[in-house]
């Protein structure tokens, strides 16, 4: 049997410090992103644009936070390029400056009373700003651990990307509940809302501390050294791995899931317009909840993915949470706050899971090193830009005052996720491909019983997370 070594690029793999610092990065960052959509949903319908009808403000407000998708794959472009040919480290240093200041600056923004359509304005231009920023994120994060993962390892590791974004909207929802509970409605619409936008000041500062202690990955630093690094990373990427960037581009149409729980629930659940009644403190905790939730589950589901694969994870999460859209829809229309919870619980916390705590090590696996963040960004961004615009289309298909909003979302929800599964299903299997070798379609992927032998061996050598093993 061969050894590690055999199968991994030369030089020092900092798992710990990798993970730790994609996590972080993560969450903050996605902090930043979270707040946006919460008060997308709550709060701008009302400040930032004219108050004579609920329905265009709802949907002009949901639109913005689409606004920033649109943004993202000309951030991907860019800062994909800059990951490939400036390093993991580099990008995601950068992203988390921009994402930052972005954000610090909704929060001082006047309001559609004080300035007019100065004030959407504005804030479709730092929403463009934040897409763009957020568009490296993920790719690079996932990258930069995937790249120091120990082998046999990388989805329990590359998973703890994604698990940073959930708490970044756990968190997002923490700073907005007290503000919202406790604060007058007044108070709150006025100053309130700009208090969680103002703390990210702390995003800039705690991020970058703990970001610049991360070296480059073995992996680039190989490519670095050989003189491999490619001037144009995306050309190549399109002309080598076309095909399996249309796979995520269709498997990033999971999206919807979240879209469906934080997004146009909550507008569902909230806004008057459509006569639900949820207080909103009271619905902020139903995705809160499910996120907690979600915290936990992801690492055991990184964990099964180095057993058993990437794919039977994904598609069982994408069809499963696709049908439990309905559900968690119907508890919304008939008032049930505790079957509202239960759904979200099971469809966002657990079953969603399969798809969301896998995609950070199967989608950097499908490309190769020199073209790895790239091709990741742009696919992605491709596929959740789509999903983006979702919120403002099921406002129009299922407007304030129309029968079976739950039947009509979830009907969409249903047939994207299907597309999600059915995409996953065409892909190849990476999770026994070694790491020189990834990116490669006729690459030969190790026996089972070998792969077994040398995971073992980086389970014990492993000093971190043993608890979830």
């Amino acid at each position: 049997m061969a050894s590690i070594s055999a199968h991994e690029p030369d030089g020092e793999h900092q798992t710990k410090k990798a993970t730790a610092s994609g996590w972080i990065g993560s969450a903050l960052e996605y902090y930043d992103f979270f707040i946006y959509a919460t008060a997308a949903a709550l709060i701008f319908p009302q400040i930032f644009f004219p108050k004579g009808d609920p329905k265009t403000a709802i949907i002009a407000s949901l639109a913005t936070y689409g606004v920033g998708y649109v943004a993202r794959p000309i951030g991907a472009f860019f800062l994909g390029h800059w990951g490939d040919t400036h390093g993991r480290k580099n990008v995601l240093v950068l992203c988390m400056f921009l994402m930052g200041f972005s954000t610090i600056a909704v929060g001082l923004l006047p309001t559609y009373d004080q300035v007019g359509l100065l004030a959407p304005a504005l804030l479709v231009l730092l929403r463009l700003i934040q897409g763009f920023a957020v568009a490296g994120e993920i790719s690079g994060a996932s990258s930069m651990i995937m790249e120091h993962a120990p082998f046999g390892r990388r989805g329990f590791f590359g998973s703890f990307t994604l698990q940073g974004v959930q708490a970044g909207q756990i968190l997002a929802a923490a700073v907005f509940l007290p503000l919202a509970h406790y604060m007058e409605p007044e108070a709150f619409n006025s100053w309130g809302w700009r208090i969680p936008f103002l703390l990210s000041f702390v995003v800039i500062v705690a991020g970058y501390i703990i970001r610049r202690e991360v070296s480059e990955t073995p992996a680039f630093a190989e490519v670095e050294a050989k003189a491999a690094v490619v001037k144009a990373p995306m050309v190549q990427a399109v002309q080598e791995s076309w095909r399996d960037m249309l796979r995520v581009i269709c498997m990033a149409l999971m999206n919807v899931i979240p879209v469906v729980t934080s997004i146009f629930g909550a507008a569902y659940a909230v806004q008057p317009g459509y006569g639900i009644g949820f207080s909103k403190d009271v619905y902020l905790w139903i995705p809160v909840m499910g996120n907690i939730l979600a915290v936990i589950v992801i690492p055991f589901v990184g964990n099964l993915s180095d057993k058993i694969g990437r794919r039977p994870p994904i598609i069982v999460g994408a069809l499963a949470s696709g049908l439990l859209s309905f559900a968690y829809l119907y508890a919304i229309s008939i008032r049930n706050v505790p079957l509202a919870v239960c759904m979200s619980l099971l469809m966002w916390g657990i079953v969603y899971q399969g798809y969301n705590a896998v995609f950070p090590s199967f989608y950097p696996e499908l490309f190769p090193t020199r073209t790895r963040v790239s091709a990741m960004a742009i696919s992605q961004n491709l596929g959740t830009l789509v999903t983006a615009m979702l919120p403002a289309v099921f406002t129009a298909v299922a407007p304030p005052g129309a029968e079976n909003i739950p039947l009509v979302v979830g009907s969409i929800t249903l047939a994207i996720t299907a597309l999600a599964a059915l995409s996953a299903f065409t892909a190849r299997e990476t999770y026994r491909v070694p790491m020189n070798e990834l990116g490669n379609p006729d690459a030969v992927p190790m026996k089972k019983a070998d792969y077994d032998k040398l995971r073992e061996q980086s389970v014990l050598n492993s000093q971190s997370f043993k608890s979830f093993t």
